[in-house]
């Protein structure tokens, strides 16, 4: 590896470029590219929405209009994730970047998406580029990493990236004992979670938070292209005609239940799916499996998920719909907001079912600790799965 610290400069700009492809880019990574020659940049970008540029490209059309198209040739390109080497929507990243003759590229980050994997970086070889990788261990590389995590873990796992966010008392409660729960944490922590909201693609919340603190589930603060999708695991479709996640127009997913028509319920469902779908266009109706009286089955709708090509779920539930994402294995990542109160009596963070086997959750070695931050008097802590 040839990368000195002027490259780690650029690269550290290409990542500032692909921090612009959050809430744009999805279900393709977030990646910045710059493009330099003598120590000047002359060209940058991001990828654009699904079926548009990639970052490779937006930076060579902001090169070229510029004026500085003669400058392209002999360049050095920084991007934070290698270069695709395959037809999709769009054409390979590598044609692209071979038409304009760089003399080298140095990428933060190896793509694990089985169709490039090496592939971009070899095809810039066998054409006479110069190409750099960081080592995996870099902290670029493990920050372009963190900053897919999602495309990641679909890529490499077959796996929907779920982030569980809680924000919680001293002693562990949610809620106080009157059930308010909206200002437990300052408002540093709050707009802190609303970056959060704005990486996911979608944002999952539970009937009994909707009917306890008729949430907006959306983001603030930060500026989106494409909002989140909202998901309410309600089993027998009792969100209200009047809630405020239907307030801004985004889409709205409602996972039920399936009912067959010999039940009592199967029509008392049908009629307020038909009034919510009727008043809120934007609505989408699901219908999952019932594992037990009452709860969907949550593997089915992840894997729902999953065929959506949805890379970040961020879930904001209460203490029943999160212990039964532990019991089934789909968190991997715990976003916690811990203020410095007491409670006493209050909502737990997560109530679990008795007799429900937590080994694998409680194994020593299956969790570690990632980036705490103090923002303003809370704390944040970070649980990530290994």
């Amino acid at each position: 590896m040839n990368i000195n610290v002027l490259d780690l400069k650029w690269l550290e700009l290409a990542l500032s470029q692909a921090q612009s492809a959050v809430g744009l880019s999805s279900p393709n990574p977030r990646v910045g590219c710059v493009i330099v020659n003598d120590n000047v940049v002359i060209g940058q970008g991001h990828t654009q929405a699904v079926g548009q540029a990639h970052a490779e490209v937006m930076a060579i059309r902001d090169a070229q209009s510029k004026g500085k198209g003669l400058d392209l040739e002999g360049c050095t390109v920084y991007v934070t994730l290698e270069p695709c080497s395959h037809f999709g929507r769009t054409p390979p990243c590598v044609d692209a970047l071979k038409a304009i003759s760089p003399a080298r590229v140095v990428v933060a980050l190896l793509d694990a998406n089985p169709q490039v994997a090496g592939a971009g970086v070899t095809a810039l070889r066998e054409a006479g580029v110069i190409v750099d990788v960081l080592p995996v261990e870099h902290a670029l590389a493990r920050a372009a990493y963190d900053l897919n995590v999602g495309f990641m873990a679909r890529m490499r796992f077959s796996r929907v990236y779920t982030r569980l966010k809680w924000a919680a008392s001293a002693d562990g409660k949610t809620a106080l004992p009157d059930g308010r729960s909206q200002w437990i944490t300052g408002a540093e922590a709050r707009e802190d979670g609303h970056r959060f909201r704005a990486r996911a693609d979608v944002i999952v919340s539970g009937i009994g938070t909707v009917l306890g603190d008729d949430p907006q589930l959306n983001v603030r603060g930060v500026v989106v292209e494409r909002p989140p999708i909202k998901c309410i695991v309600d089993a027998y479709a009792r969100t209200p005609l009047n809630a405020r996640v239907f307030d801004d127009g985004a889409p709205v997913w409602l996972a039920c239940v399936e009912l067959n028509g010999d039940d009592g319920e199967y029509e008392r469902q049908a009629e307020r799916l038909h009034v919510l779908r009727t008043a809120h266009p934007q609505l989408l109706v699901l219908a999952f499996s019932e594992e037990e009286k009452g709860r969907l089955d949550l593997n089915e709708l992840w894997a729902y998920f999953y065929s959506r090509q949805i890379n970040e779920v961020h879930v904001e539930a209460g203490a029943i719909l999160n212990a039964a994402l532990f019991e089934a294995g789909l968190v991997d990542e715990v976003l916690m907001y811990v203020a410095p109160r007491v409670v006493g009596a209050g909502k737990l963070v997560a109530a679990f079912d008795e007799g429900v086997n937590l080994d694998a959750l409680v194994e020593e070695g299956h969790w570690h600790w990632s980036a705490p931050a103090l923002l303003g008097g809370d704390l944040r802590l970070i649980l990530k799965l290994n």
